[in-house]
């Protein structure tokens, strides 16, 4: 397949971007580069645009007649989604409907949504499952419910066919060594704890151990990166065989706290870190765990890397790649 990739010099994106190259695929990477990073496109061509210029997007659908598009050009920080809700409703929205719009009007039929776990807001109940109730409690989560609704309407009113897929904590990096985790600012616990162990922070904050837990601090279910992008992947097989649409929640179904994570990247580093306790921060909830069986039912879909160290281990290896060459 020719396949678009929004966002594709990102964490993710460019994860996926070669996931699908190495597997047989032609890819393309949409993105402005005010998030991503230029060397990390290593396959396929870039495209340097924004996704809101109409007249760039026609440009490249008119050029590489694609089969499907992956878009992971979000905005993603629930801090500054409270502070500049404009921000995030413009990117993640209004630019998301005009990427929608060019799909339409170049009769692309096929589009995956990277969407996540905040469109539940506060949990009711765990291990959170599709049905749950979707009240988001902050802007970045009201953009990505947005974009669902919208690809609801869109799938009946145009026929194009979509899935979404709701993220808990996606974590690790390429076990190759190519890719990892360079937000700026990195917001992410696991390469916040690395960034702690390999001295390039002074240290790690954990925010709040009075939690209804087993230790105090929050608990969280972390998928590793390969794992979350081979769920697109067979959501892409799975939209061409079926022709319709769907929705996954994307985690191992594990659990493990801020102290188990410290733990454990203590343990794969071998580095004894400073670790500062902290004030609870507002709207994070006790447990955050994903309830994933509809995704392994109905895609086949069974996460490899769940070994909490496993993932460590990779994105350690990346936190230790990127000293040696900055």
């Amino acid at each position: 397949m020719n396949i678009l990739i929004a966002g594709g010099a990102g964490y993710i994106g460019s994860h996926m971007v070669k996931m699908l190259a190495t597997t047989g695929h032609q890819v393309v990477t949409l993105d402005n580069l005010s998030k991503g990073y230029r060397d990390a496109v290593r396959y396929g061509d870039l495209v340097e645009a924004d996704l809101g210029d109409r007249a760039a997007l026609d440009s490249v659908f008119s050029q590489y007649k694609f089969d499907a598009v992956m878009h992971f050009a979000a905005y993603i920080e629930v801090g500054e989604s409270v502070q500049r809700p404009d921000k995030y409703y413009r990117n993640n929205v209004c630019n998301t409907q005009i990427l929608l719009d060019s799909m339409i009007k170049h009769k692309v039929p096929y589009f995956i949504f990277s969407s996540t776990a905040a469109i539940f807001g506060e949990p009711q109940y765990t291990p959170i499952d599709e049905s749950h109730p979707k009240t988001p409690i902050n802007p970045y989560g009201c953009s990505k419910l947005m974009v669902e609704q919208i690809l609801q309407d869109y799938d009946r009113a145009y026929g194009l066919k979509s899935t979404c897929m709701r993220y808990f904590n996606a974590a690790g990096a390429d076990p190759d060594g190519e890719l990892g985790e360079r937000h700026n600012p990195e917001s992410h616990l696991i390469p916040l704890i690395l960034q702690a162990a390999s001295g390039r922070r002074a240290d790690i904050k954990v925010f709040g151990r009075d939690y209804a837990t087993e230790d105090g601090s929050c608990v969280r279910d972390y998928i590793h990166i390969n794992d979350l992008c081979s769920a697109h992947a067979l959501a892409l097989n799975r939209m061409q065989k079926t022709n319709t649409s769907a929705a996954y929640n994307l985690g191992n179904g594990m659990g493990f706290s801020v102290q188990q994570v410290i733990a454990a990247c203590k343990r794969v580093t071998g580095i004894d870190f400073t670790v500062t306790d902290a004030e609870r921060r507002a709207g994070d909830p006790a447990v955050l765990v994903a309830d994933s069986k509809l995704a392994q039912q109905e895609l086949g879909w069974t996460p490899e890397r769940n070994s909490l160290d496993t993932i460590i281990d990779t994105a350690w290896r990346w936190e230790q790649n990127f000293l040696c060459k900055s």
